[in-house]
């Protein structure tokens, strides 16, 4: 269960070396000291893996609880609680997963401190009901103060494993970490009215922790590992999104005859999830993430990211139970709890992927126009989820054709095509996804 590659054994009838082999990575407890920056075919883990998917489960609960209130008409409170909920789930496996991309080391007390946080969020899944509906946020508060606590052990591990400015940051991200936690405890004690008060103010001093604890020292994070948890807790988020609106739509068909109602919604839902698919990963993104600086800013942005994807699944629940009549909302309101999230995913992914590989006007204006034109959709009525999905189905198409004209003119153009353009060419080297080259014909295929 790790991704560092176990030392290649020897062919038979080979001489035996003259050291022993090391064996250091198969014992039970190890130094937490930093990996390598540029570590090869650094991959996600199996822990890493199932970590994910248990963030998952409170992020579902958290959109189960966003539609019951919006569909209750209580949207705005909903909205509210969401965001509050989602931060302390996204936060989380935020922390954990740079923490992971620069110090996993596998052994047996980093499993099971990670097992810890899961646990911790499991406990925080269990209490999303009860912040929604009561407003209590006892466990909510508990299952987030086990992650963060468990996290901060293992930056005093790291600590115990370096010295210098590293050891300095590592005690900087536990100190803050741990100082933070008796703010968050304040939820359970201050008055209604100040809670969300709190909670903003908390939420800030968090995401300060991290730029003040590496300012003197930033740690190794991979930038290949991190690209690829990310866009695998994208797919995961993604996949909750498609199967809270296949539920809603069998419920729906068992509940009401209403077929043509709900093929729309279920046609323009699946082609909104796709579309979104197609355009986050259609550029490769770990080119982009060079320093701490840009890599906070895009890690940071991805709290709108996965809340806006999960949101869709959770617009595409109340879309489907205002066809049928379960929902007490009109027509518009249930087609902007779909029509909002996707243009705002749309915009979010533009910001922290797509405009750094584009180029041209044209290339530039296509996801924030698509989005434009997504919040227009919402006042198609009955249609306004097929009508959003097809025009993000469109966006997908008009930047694939203007990739495959710029790629035929950049070939035209090209010198080698103008000296001998019978010529066939020959295969294009396996570049380092990070060398400039690449990234300049990444730039060519964003959407």
């Amino acid at each position: 269960m790790t991704s560092r590659t176990p030392p290649p054994t020897p062919p038979p009838g080979s001489p035996a070396p003259d050291s022993a082999p090391d064996l250091s990575h198969r014992r039970p407890l190890r130094r937490l000291t930093a990996r390598g920056r540029d570590e090869v075919h650094r991959v996600a883990t199996p822990l890493e893996l199932l970590f994910d998917l248990c963030f998952v489960v409170a992020i579902a609960q958290a959109g189960v609880q966003l539609v019951h209130a919006v569909a209750e008409s209580h949207a705005g409170e909903g909205i509210l609680n969401y965001a509050m909920v989602f931060f302390t789930i996204w936060w989380a496996w935020m922390n954990f997963t740079w923490f992971a991309s620069a110090y996993d080391n596998d052994d047996s007390l980093y499993r099971v401190v990670t097992l810890i946080q899961i646990s911790g969020v499991l406990v925080l899944a269990a209490g999303v009901s009860r912040a929604f509906e009561d407003q209590q946020y006892v466990a909510v508060v508990l299952g987030y103060v086990i992650m963060r606590v468990a996290l901060s052990s293992q930056w005093l591990r790291v600590a115990l494993s370096t010295e210098g400015p590293e050891r300095t940051m590592a005690l900087r991200y536990a100190g803050g970490v741990l100082l933070c936690q008796l703010g968050w405890l304040g939820l359970l004690i201050v008055p209604q009215g100040a809670k969300a008060w709190l909670f903003l103010v908390m939420a800030v001093l968090e995401m300060c922790v991290p730029p003040y604890a590496e300012r003197d020292h930033p740690t190794s994070w991979h930038p290949h590992h991190i690209a690829e948890r990310y866009g695998l807790f994208t797919i995961i988020v993604l996949g909750e999104t498609i199967a809270a609106a296949t539920i809603a739509v069998k419920s729906g068909l068992d509940e009401s005859d209403a077929l043509s109602d709900l093929v729309p919604i279920a046609v323009g839902g699946l082609l909104i999830v796709f579309a979104a698919w197609w355009i986050y990963f259609v550029v490769p993104i770990h080119g982009h993430l060079r320093s701490n600086k840009q890599a906070f800013v895009w890690g940071y942005g991805h709290y709108v990211a996965f809340a806006s994807a999960a949101a869709i699944g959770a617009g595409l629940e109340v879309a489907v139970e205002q066809a049928i009549g379960k929902a007490h909302l009109s027509t518009l309101a249930a087609s902007a709890a779909v029509t909002l999230p996707t243009a705002l995913f749309l915009m979010t992914v533009w910001l922290l992927h797509a405009r750094h590989f584009k180029v041209g006007l044209a290339q530039q204006l296509v996801l924030p126009v698509t989005a434009l034109l997504v919040i227009c959709c919402t006042f198609l009525g009955e249609w306004a989820v097929l009508a959003a999905g097809l025009v993000s189905a469109l966006a997908v198409a008009v930047g694939t054709t203007l990739t495959a004209r710029m790629a035929a003119r950049e070939a035209r153009e090209s010198p080698a095509a103008q000296e001998s353009p019978k010529s066939p060419e020959p295969p294009e080297s396996p570049e380092s996804p990070e060398s400039p080259d690449n990234e300049a014909g990444a730039s060519s295929t964003a959407v």
